[in-house]
């Protein structure tokens, strides 16, 4: 039987391989690999070896762009809340994915609710970044916005929108992880991005137009 292991030559005098054989000309097999077999597996993770503000400060150098999560409560009042924590998830079905911590006042009413929209923020709409980040005020004053297919607030001038169907939420250390499945989804063409990076806002800046900048800026 092949077990995938070349096997030893054969002894002078014996016979020469068959017209069966592996022709010469073509590679041989190689062993196979195992790779750490006799190392048990681990089961848990190593304790942390930085503090929470050193493991927040890495996180910060994650560039990202920002957006405003919104639904309808119960009783039909407006939720919304500043999020940074947005992807992805898979292009068929269409899925993204976001998360919230579970202090959020906000958490029940996401939790419970079928349907919320993800409002990609433009740079000029660094304001309601701001201010859908701040308790105790109206988040809501003055707010231009209209109801999406299935009631979230879809907010005015956003470069993109994504209303999402709540698929599933996943616990996971002090954050709930919802995965929305997309229903909609629209974008402003032309729209530049509002960023977030390292606890500031930023808005987009093309490499190559940054190095023709920079190129002009040089000493003739």
């Amino acid at each position: 039987m092949d077990d995938g292991v070349d096997s030893a030559p054969p002894a002078a005098g014996a016979r020469g391989p068959d017209h069966n054989s592996r022709p010469s000309f073509l590679p041989r097999r190689r062993a196979r690999a195992f790779v750490n077999s006799s190392l048990p597996r681990p089961t848990t993770a190593r304790p942390p070896g930085f503090s929470p503000r050193e493991f927040r400060d890495a996180l910060g150098m994650f560039a990202t762009g920002v957006t405003i999560v919104t639904a309808r409560g119960a009783q039909g009042e407006l939720i919304g809340m500043t999020a940074s924590s947005f992807n992805s998830v898979s292009l068929a079905p269409p899925l993204v994915l976001w998360s919230l911590a579970h202090k959020a006042s906000s958490l029940p009413a996401f939790s419970a609710g079928s349907h919320y929209a993800i409002n990609v923020l433009a740079a000029e709409q660094r304001a309601l970044a701001e201010r859908f980040a701040t308790r105790g005020v109206d988040r809501w004053a003055g707010v231009e916005h209209r109801p999406g297919i299935a009631g979230a607030p879809v907010l005015a001038g956003a470069a993109a929108v994504f209303e999402c169907f709540n698929r599933s939420q996943y616990v996971e250390g002090d954050h709930t992880i919802f995965v929305g499945e997309v229903e909609c989804c629209s974008h402003r063409e032309g729209a530049s991005p509002l960023l977030y990076h390292g606890g500031m806002f930023y808005t987009e800046h093309p490499l190559g137009a940054a190095a023709a900048e920079a190129v002009k800026a040089l000493p003739k």
